[in-house]
């Protein structure tokens, strides 16, 4: 989003970091003018992370507008909301922080994108009439992998990753496919260390721990895997609307290179499950909601509803990218933006 400020007659763009800062440091003044009690309830640090926080809603405003996706921001929204009440922020200072954003915003953006991030930031303000939409428990005991998924993440979040590993490795080694044991076990966990995370539940700490563990674990299954010399398929996994745009970089630097011109490339993850067209806006040739449904779609081209490219003899999914550096505070932090 850039346009020409009628006030300073200089451009504004939110995708720039520093000028996205500057907006959100214009708006924590004027909020703590408005309500004088905001000085006194967070005090100098506090008013940092305000700061940190109104540039991350900008941020995940400017992506949902350039993708013309506003569920972007609104389950952003939610997670803020849970985040925050978690640790004890009233939602007044949160929505009186957006009210703020949203007059600011609204007279320096060009026309078009002025009232799409006006209509996003007024059905934000108004989703404070009903309760956030909390997450549920990602794992069912009752599931075929629940009762080790259950112990999986017990072990990581007692801080047992040989335990955890003993755990996965031992599956795969009993005849439990490696997807299983991905889909069902590993990646329903950390959907749960991040949901606990969200909640207050577990500490930063432990967050950290966890996925750093269960990376390390993934790597253990490289070699079951991985027997595939080259790629007909590109998986691209994103974890959070920030990472959209690299995405969308990351897709025209794979088309701008010869060698990937005849690879079909396959985006997923939270934003794309969210927003179902938005592959379309990145430049790919598709999406799936798992990495299971992504190796089928290509498996069987003629029951997916994937656009073709030209593809090599035998489709072999190659190579899977994921963003997983989750931006993260401490967990005693009065505010934070930015979910996993």
């Amino acid at each position: 989003m850039q346009s020409e400020s009628p006030e300073t007659g200089t451009c504004l763009s939110l995708r720039n970091p520093e000028e996205r800062r500057a907006v959100a440091e214009e708006a924590v003044a004027l909020h703590y003018d408005d309500d004088p009690a905001l000085a006194r309830r967070y005090g100098p640090a506090g008013r940092a992370k305000c700061v940190e926080d109104a540039a991350y809603h900008l941020a995940y405003l400017d992506e949902a507008v350039a993708s013309g996706a506003p569920a972007l921001f609104l389950a952003y929204l939610d997670w803020v909301r849970s985040l925050l009440a978690g640790l004890g922020v009233p939602e007044a200072d949160l929505r009186g922080q957006l009210a703020v954003l949203r007059r600011l915003t609204f007279p320096r953006l060009e026309h078009d994108a002025a009232h799409a991030a006006d209509a996003i930031l007024d059905a934000a303000l108004r989703a404070f009439e009903a309760p956030p939409r909390l997450p549920e428990c990602f794992i069912d005991p009752a599931a075929p992998l629940g009762v080790l998924a259950e112990r999986y993440l017990a072990a990581l979040i007692g801080g047992e990753r040989k335990r955890a590993a003993e755990l996965v490795l031992a599956a795969v080694e009993a005849g439990t496919p490696v997807a299983d044991v991905y889909l069902e076990v590993i990646q329903r966990s950390q959907r749960e260390i991040g949901r606990l995370w969200q909640l207050s539940r577990i500490s930063v700490g432990q967050e950290h721990f966890c996925t750093a563990a269960s990376q390390a674990i993934i790597a253990r299954l490289y070699p079951h895997i991985f027997a595939a010399e080259r790629a007909d398929v590109v998986g691209i996994s994103a974890t959070m609307v920030a990472h959209v745009d690299a995405v969308r970089r990351l897709v025209q630097g794979i088309r701008d290179d010869a060698r990937g011109r005849a690879v079909r490339i396959l985006v997923g993850g939270y934003p794309f499950n969210l927003a179902g067209s938005l592959w379309q806006a990145v430049g790919a040739d598709g999406s799936a909601p798992d990495a299971r449904a992504a190796v089928l779609a290509q498996a069987d081209p003629e029951t997916a509803d994937l656009p073709q490219r030209q593809r090599g003899d035998g489709p072999q999914l190659g190579l899977v990218l994921d963003h997983q550096d989750a931006l993260k505070r401490h967990a005693g932090a009065p505010h934070r933006a930015a979910p996993g």
